[in-house]
């Protein structure tokens, strides 16, 4: 299944350079200066990744799904904090990549699959919770900063938890590494940056539009319940999707 998304992420990245005018990945006109480095050459990030991040961050996901569930029985402000959650997930995967842990992952089997099932269970634990709930999740408006802390927490092991994010990220940020870059790490680092705040922003935007909606839902009860055992089965789906996942 990885396999199948990398061919996906490969094409997509393809066909973004080629859409912009660049189907050599190399510091040029349509890069972006951000930092001068040590040397006086310029750090970049290019066209090319934003657009390919922007449209893979958009790409609904697991982290997708909490926001937006969050969103709908909770309040804005819990779904701020549970994009906030989901984005720090990142950065275990995100150093592990750019270190090169991250190939632990890729070559051993028993460190894949533990973490890869411990994912798994608790996004259906996650989907139980859910489903099992008798009643429609209520709208606080004012959450107490315990529950906003748990919904973060919540969101931030939904992609600790995920060793494909890991691999994702050895594969995906290297292909926009300039061959001449004098400081490949730290471009890594400063690219996986950009790829969490557009994560971030995001996610808060999918939140705040769900949030606006959430009003017509628990207005209804019957339909509230419906629409929260579809997130539950969503969740459900998802956890067995990553416990068939294999590694390439």
């Amino acid at each position: 299944m990885i396999r199948h998304a990398w061919h996906f992420y490969y094409a997509l990245v393809l066909m973004v350079k080629v859409v912009c005018g660049s189907t050599v990945l190399r510091a040029s006109h349509l890069n972006w200066a951000l930092y001068p480095n040590w040397k006086g050459g310029t750090l970049m990030v290019s066209i090319e990744f934003l657009i390919t991040s922007f449209i893979v961050v958009l790409i609904p996901g697991t982290g997708v799904l909490f926001t937006v569930a969050t969103g709908l029985f909770n309040s804005k402000q819990a779904s701020v904090f549970s994009a906030i959650g989901c984005t720090f997930g990142i950065v275990p995967s995100l150093l592990a990549s750019v270190f090169g842990l991250a190939a632990i992952f890729h070559t051993s089997a028993l460190v894949f699959q533990v973490v890869k099932y411990c994912g798994s269970a608790y996004l259906i634990y996650l989907a139980w919770t859910m489903w099992r709930a008798s009643s429609p999740l209520s709208l606080d408006k004012k959450p107490a900063n315990a529950k906003l802390r748990d919904i973060a927490l919540k969101g931030f092991l939904i992609n600790i938890l995920n060793p494909k994010l890991s691999i994702f990220f050895l594969a995906f940020l290297p292909q926009f590494v300039s061959p001449q870059s004098e400081q490949p790490l730290f471009s890594m680092l400063v690219l996986g940056v950009v790829f969490m705040l557009m994560t971030l922003c995001i996610f808060i935007v999918y939140g705040l539009m769900a949030s606006t909606f959430s009003e017509l839902i628990v207005r209804s009860e019957k339909a509230s319940l419906v629409i929260q055992k579809i997130f539950a089965g969503g969740f459900a789906a998802m956890g067995l999707k990553l416990a068939l996942t294999e590694r390439v």
